[in-house]
Parts: C-alpha cells; structure tokens; sequence
C-alpha cells in the first residue's frame, strides 16, 4: 500500500484546498437564497461542509486501500452505476427538479447517480482494457467498453441530463484512444458521436432554446438568454481584482443556480479575473498531477484508471469555465469540488483519492 508519503501528496493537498474553498463560496454564493428560502443563511454550506467532511474520510480511506483490488470489481462498479441510474425512473424514488429526475430521494438525502456513474465507468472500462489489451484493437473487442459507455449516456440523457451525458461521451472516447484503439475504429465512434450531438439538441426545445441564447442571448433577455447574461454581468462586475468576499451583487437572485453550476460566476465578482486565474491555475496543477501519475504508472490499470480520473475532472473544469464566460452554450454542469452537491463533492474527492493512492506505486510493478 505504501505511506502517504510515498505519493504524490500534491492531489490530496490541491483536493482539500479547492474544496475546503468550494465550502466557502457555497455559503458566499447561497446565503441569501438560503435565508429567503429556508430562514437559514447556512442550509447549502452546511450540506456542502458535510459532503467535505465525508469526502476526506473517503479520501483518506481509499488512499490506503490497494487500488489494484478495484479491477476485480469491473462488473460490480457497471452494474451499481446501471442499478443507480435505472432506479431513478422507478416512481416515487427518483426527485424531479426542474423538469429532470437526476436524484434518488432518500428522505433527507438525495444520491445523483451519474455522479457516481462516471467513476463506475472508469473502474470498468481501465479494467477491461487491461486484462487483454491486445483485443483494444479490434472493432469487437471494443464493443464490451462501448456498450458499457453507451448504456450509461442512454439512461442519463433520459434523465434528461445532456451535459453529463456529453462528460461521459468524452471520456469513453479519450479512454478508448488511450487503450489502444485503432485509428479506424476509432472513427467509427467518434463520426456517429458527433453527429448524435444535433440531434440530441434537435430533439427537444428548450436545448434549441439555449442554442439561440448563446448566439444572441440579448434576443431573450428575460427568458433562455437571462442566465448568460447575468454570468457575463458577474464576471465584469468583478474587474481585475473583484469586489471582495460575500459582496457578489449578482447573488441576490440575478443570477440563477449561483451556488451551483454558476458559482464561478460569483468567484469571477468576488475575485476578479485574478482570483479565477488563481484558481484555474491551482485545478490546472491538479491535472497536471494526475496526468503525471498516469505517466508515471508501471501497470496499464494504473495508467488508465489515473488518466479516467484526471480525464473526469478535467472535462468538467474546462466545460464549465467555458459555460460560464459564454463560449459554449449552456449546460448544467457544476465545477467539481467547489460547486454545491454532496454527491459529486464526496465521489470526486474520493476519486483523488485513488489518484493518490496510484502516485504511491511509481516505479513499482504490479503485483500478480
């Protein structure tokens, strides 16, 4: 297992710091929401500081767990992340908000499964293309890791979750090309991937809706445009250096989701462009750290497993940022380890922690 301070302490150490972070911009970018809605101006921060606190018990606790024990596990992560996301559509389990069942109610807690689906399908596919990498390079071969990336987009854009369902696309894609697949039959996936993109957003209105604020969200200001251009507000209201902790003006109620898939909005006010350079420089060292954990790793399970987790986080750094400041259509998809959400929060900090617990084997093969 080796001691903490054989690995990479960096990924615990940035992961803690973002979070601990993330903590204090929930309740910086909730309080008032919190306060009108539920009479407490702490109810997200103190469900945020919660899933901290849970998510480093679980962190920690993965660090010391032999990561290489997860690849007898393939078919049980598959199947839990399948289970999880099916469960939803079971009436009176799944919690609809805003049109969209994406979470299981269980009474005070809610469980998002495609939070939990995403790591389910990095344990399988790094274990199925590391058992016999030499069948990665037929059409055939790659079918079992197709299907289980294929399976999981289905139920969640059913949710319907398009944003996720992308994150999970991606990564199935970039995880074949680091498994081995050929180039040709990588096309065969890639081409039908992107074409299914318009048509997915054909399919159903409010995604075509979004699709024109982007372009011009100044053509419906009150309606599918509002939220981009209270973002865009937030940002340059912040300047270079922001107007200080707790003062977002965009936060009382001009700004929808602050807490969550906009709460870079309100760092962007309450730090400026400086405190987001700050910040993205900070999640880019994470990345950094785990691509050079994935390079560094003597095992292809390793290798994969620690290029699925940093691919997870990255992904969603980067589409988030790009939502944000305008630069891709709108999506609902949060900014992991800092945006509200105890499932993510606790899953993702886990992640890292098997990211760790792999920095801890550099230079080492793999036991039998």
């Amino acid at each position: 297992m080796g001691k903490m301070s054989d690995g990479d302490i960096l990924i615990p150490v940035l992961t803690v710091l973002i979070a601990a972070f993330g903590v204090l911009m929930v309740y910086s970018a909730s309080s008032y929401t919190a306060e009108a809605t539920y009479g407490d101006a702490f109810f997200f921060a103190k469900k945020q500081l919660l899933g901290f606190v849970l998510g480093t018990v679980g962190m920690i606790a993965v660090s010391f767990f032999p990561y290489t024990k997860l690849q007898k596990l393939k078919w049980a992560a598959l199947g839990v992340s399948v289970v999880l996301l099916a469960v939803l559509f079971i009436p009176g389990v799944g919690k609809e908000n805003y049109g969209a069942t994406r979470w299981i109610n269980l009474g005070p807690l809610t469980i998002q499964p495609s939070e939990i689906a995403k790591y389910g399908f990095v344990i399988f596919a790094a274990s199925y293309m590391s058992e016999k990498p030499e069948r990665m390079k037929t059409f055939v071969g790659m079918l079992p890791v197709l299907g289980a990336g294929g399976g999981i987009c289905l139920l969640v854009i059913l949710e319907p979750n398009m944003s996720i369902t992308m994150c999970i696309g991606l990564l199935m894609i970039a995880m074949l090309f680091l498994g081995g697949a050929k180039f040709k039959n990588f096309l065969f996936i890639l081409i039908p991937a992107l074409l299914a993109v318009p048509v997915l957003i054909a399919m159903e209105p409010y995604r075509l809706k979004r699709l024109y604020a982007f372009i011009d969200p100044w053509a419906s200001p009150q309606g599918e445009g509002y939220q981009l251009i209270q973002s865009l507000y937030a940002l340059g209201n912040g300047g270079w250096f922001g107007v200080g902790l707790f003062h977002s003006r965009q936060k009382y109620r001009f700004l929808p989701f602050a807490e969550s898939d906009f709460i870079l909005s309100v760092i962007g006010e309450e730090f400026g462009f400086i405190g987001v350079v700050i910040l993205f420089a900070v999640s880019g060292l994470l990345i950094y750290c785990g691509i050079r954990t994935a390079a560094r790793s003597k095992d292809l399970f390793g290798f994969l497993t620690a290029s699925g987790i940093t691919l997870v986080y990255a992904i969603q750094v980067v589409i988030n940022a790009l939502v944000v400041s305008g630069s891709i259509p709108p999506t609902g998809l949060p900014l992991p380890l800092i945006s509200s959400g105890n499932t993510a929060l606790i899953f993702t900090m886990m992640s890292m922690g098997i990211l760790f617990n792999i920095s801890k084997r550099k230079g080492k093969a793999s036991p039998d």
